[in-house]
C-alpha cells in the first residue's frame, strides 16, 4: 500500500484512532519515510532496526522505527524490501486505520480511491464551521514591534495567549464573579464590531495550507478595515512526528501547532509551539 505513492508526488498517511502513548502508531511522510512508533513487545517481534523513544524514561517501553521507502536499495526485488514486508505482514502483522492524502499536480489516472478500491476506503471532506464574534476586544499590533511597546502595541506572546482565549471561548472581561478565568485582553486593545472565525477540521496537508495562506493574503488586495488576520494550524496530538521528522510525544496534551499573523502590508509573524515531549521547532 505505502510503497507505491511516495515516488509519485507527496503522499501522507497517519494512523487514526490510535494513542501515541498507548498504541502502536505510524505515519508516512511526504519525503517517503515511514515512521513507526511501537511498544517494546512489538519491536522485539518485528525484528526491524530502530531506536528507543527519547521520551521512554529510564525503562524503555517504546521504540521508533524509520523505513526510507525511497532508498535506492529498497525496491520490490531487494532483500531489504522483502524483509520489511515479511516483518509487517507475516511475522508481526500490524493493522491500522489510516487517514490518507496524496498531492500530485500532474496526476493522471490513478488516485487513492481507485488504488484502494478493493479495500475499505471512504472519501472524507474537512468539516468547516463559521461564526461571527461581535464586539470583540482585540490587541493592537504593529508588525515591526515583536516585543510590543507600552501604550502603543502588544507583543507576540500577548497575542498568542489572546488567540488561545478567543478560540476556546474564554471571557475577556476579567469579572470578579468569574471562577473560571481572570484573563483579560492585553493593553492596548480595540473593540471590533464583528470578527469572522472559520474552523476547518480534517487531515489537511501542507500544500492546502499554503493555498489557504495565499487566499488570506489576497484578502488585503481590496480596501479592508482589518489591520491583521491569523491562520492557526494544529497538528494531530497522537502523531508520531511533529516538525519534519522530530519525534512527538503526548505528555499532557500532545500540543504541536503554528500560527501565522498576516498584516495589511503583508508582513507576517510566524509562531510555533509544542508540548513537553517534543523537540523545539526548527
Amino acid at each position: 500500500m505505502v510503497f507505491c505513492f511516495p515516488t509519485k508526488g507527496s503522499c501522507y498517511a497517519l494512523t487514526y484512532n490510535t494513542k501515541i502513548d498507548q498504541d502502536n502508531t505510524a505515519a508516512l511522510l511526504p519525503n517517503g519515510k515511514l515512521i513507526l512508533s511501537v511498544d517494546k513487545d512489538t519491536y522485539e517481534e518485528l525484528g526491524l532496526q530502530g531506536r528507543p523513544s527519547q521520551y521512554s524514561g529510564k525503562k524503555i517501553l517504546r521504540y521508533i522505527i524509520t523505513i526510507d521507502l525511497t532508498d535506492s536499495g529498497f525496491h520490490p526485488d531487494s532483500k531489504k524490501h522483502n524483509r520489511v514486508l515479511w516483518a509487517l505482514k507475516e511475522k508481526k502483522p500490524l493493522e491500522f486505520d489510516f487517514l490518507l492524502a496524496w498531492y500530485n499536480t500532474g496526476a493522471e489516472g490513478s488516485t487513492l480511491m481507485s488504488y484502494f478500491s478493493k479495500n475499505q476506503i471512504q472519501a472524507l471532506k474537512p468539516k468547516i464551521t463559521f461564526s461571527t464574534l461581535r464586539d470583540l476586544q482585540c490587541p493592537v499590533l504593529q508588525s515591526n514591534e515583536l516585543q510590543g511597546k507600552p501604550d502603543e502595541s502588544c507583543s507576540t506572546e500577548e497575542l498568542f495567549e489572546w488567540l488561545g482565549a478567543v478560540l476556546n471561548q474564554v471571557s475577556l472581561d476579567n469579572k470578579s464573579s468569574s471562577f473560571l478565568s481572570t484573563y483579560c485582553c492585553p493593553q492596548p486593545n480595540t473593540v471590533v464590531e464583528k470578527a469572522f472565525l472559520c474552523t476547518i477540521t480534517g487531515f489537511i496537508i501542507p500544500e492546502k495550507i499554503i493555498q489557504l495562506l495565499e487566499q488570506l493574503c489576497c484578502y488585503f488586495g481590496e480596501p479592508k478595515l482589518a489591520y491583521w488576520l491569523t491562520l492557526t494550524v494544529h497538528g494531530f496530538a497522537d502523531s508520531p512526528v511533529s516538525w519534519r521528522e522530530s519525534e512527538h510525544g503526548f505528555h499532557k496534551g500532545g500540543e504541536n501547532l503554528y500560527n501565522f499573523v498576516i498584516f495589511r502590508n503583508l508582513d507576517y509573524w510566524l509562531q510555533m509551539a509544542v508540548g513537553t515531549h517534543d523537540d523545539c521547532p526548527p
